[in-house]
């Protein structure tokens, strides 16, 4: 059976999945889930009816780092696991804290308690101290990407873009960067492609796609 990865184009956690499941070359069917309309086949393979979602011959992985520290377990030509333990405390500080204060800033009418500037605050903490990590390097433990890089940078993504201008302006040019150098990739173009919300019975789409 090949494996089959539910996902959601634009949503971090699915695009660490693809990330990692392209950078080890294991084939998956890939498809493509509407969060405000879910398949029913993904609502019975999903415990926590959210994306992404692996689905393997004997077991389900739905946590985003999991699915990449399996993919990578299998095949890690990048070496991207080979990264000191400080670089899974940078993931779990942007779980945690990081995203809580991104989703504050983004979403504000959801948070009506919080105040966006104080949250936007503590985000901007943390991609500073990403910034003065990544220095004069290319990533933030050398001139190779690790976990931690392919982890961080989508919900780095996420931040920027909810107010693009303001974050180019702000004083973190090797964050900038990273970030930019992430955005221009082929690797990123090749875990994008706009595809059609997947329904049982459509031809499998296969991935990763060639990414030259």
């Amino acid at each position: 059976m090949t494996p089959v990865l539910y996902s959601f184009r634009r949503c971090p956690y699915a695009m660490r999945a693809r990330l990692g499941v392209a950078a080890a070359g294991i084939t998956v069917e890939l498809r493509e889930i509407v969060l405000r309309d879910k398949a029913p086949e993904f609502l019975a393979a999903s415990p926590s009816a959210t994306v992404p979602c692996l689905v393997l011959p004997d077991e389900v992985i739905d946590e985003s780092i999991d699915i990449m520290v399996w993919a990578l377990s299998q095949n890690d030509p990048g070496g991207w696991l080979d990264m000191p333990a400080s670089g899974y405390d940078l993931i779990a500080e942007a779980d945690g804290p990081f995203k809580q204060a991104l989703d504050r800033t983004k979403y504000t009418t959801r948070y009506p308690d919080c105040d966006p500037a104080e949250e936007r605050g503590k985000a901007h903490a943390f991609l500073h101290r990403l910034n003065d990590q990544i220095g004069e390097q290319a990533f933030l433990f050398g001139d190779a990407p690790t976990l931690a890089d392919m982890a961080i940078l989508p919900f780095a993504r996420q931040f920027a873009f909810i107010d693009k201008a303001r974050f180019d302006a702000e004083d973190w040019l090797s964050l900038s960067g990273w970030l930019e150098g992430f955005l221009q990739s082929q690797r990123f173009t090749s875990i994008m492609p706009k595809l059609a919300k997947w329904q049982a019975g459509d031809d499998p789409v296969m991935f990763p796609f060639d990414q030259g």
